[in-house]
């Protein structure tokens, strides 16, 4: 009896400690960008980073934004070349660096065409907000309700 209940437990604690599926392209670039996001985050608020983070454009990611990839690799462009010697050694400006270049690497090659856009609004990566385009039909549609 001992026995049984001991392995039921080992076999719940097992299946409960393990992640069921592997990650797919999509749910990594998804962690992968929150993760750029919280230390983004860090390097803005945290007193030695502050400095560094000023020249850093805003940048709020979207996976499903078509528009990811050109403000990635320009983000990278950025933090690749600081003026500031002293900022491109701080290791959270490295490890900033390196997941950008892992999440670049993932959308633009990795998971090419297995990622699907909703959106073309590159402003939205810029500002955070999102502004509604309206397809054609979804237009004409407004127009004749008036």
């Amino acid at each position: 009896m001992r026995l049984g209940l001991a392995a039921l437990v080992c076999l719940f604690s097992s299946v409960l400690l393990s992640d069921c599926a592997p990650p797919t392209c999509y749910s990594r670039a998804v962690s992968l960008s929150k993760e750029v996001m919280t230390l983004l985050d860090k390097i803005h608020t945290y007193h030695r980073t502050k400095t560094c983070a000023e020249i850093l454009p805003t940048i709020f990611l979207d996976v499903h934004n078509a528009c990811i990839t050109t403000k990635l690799r320009d983000f990278l462009y950025v933090v690749l070349n600081h003026p500031n010697q002293y900022c491109r050694e701080r290791p959270r400006v490295v490890l900033l660096k390196r997941k950008i270049q892992n999440l670049y690497t993932i959308i633009s090659r990795i998971c090419y065409r297995d990622l699907v856009f909703f959106t073309d609004d590159c402003e939205a990566i810029d500002t955070g907000h999102s502004s509604p385009h309206y397809a054609e039909d979804r237009l004409q549609l407004l127009v004749e309700d008036r």
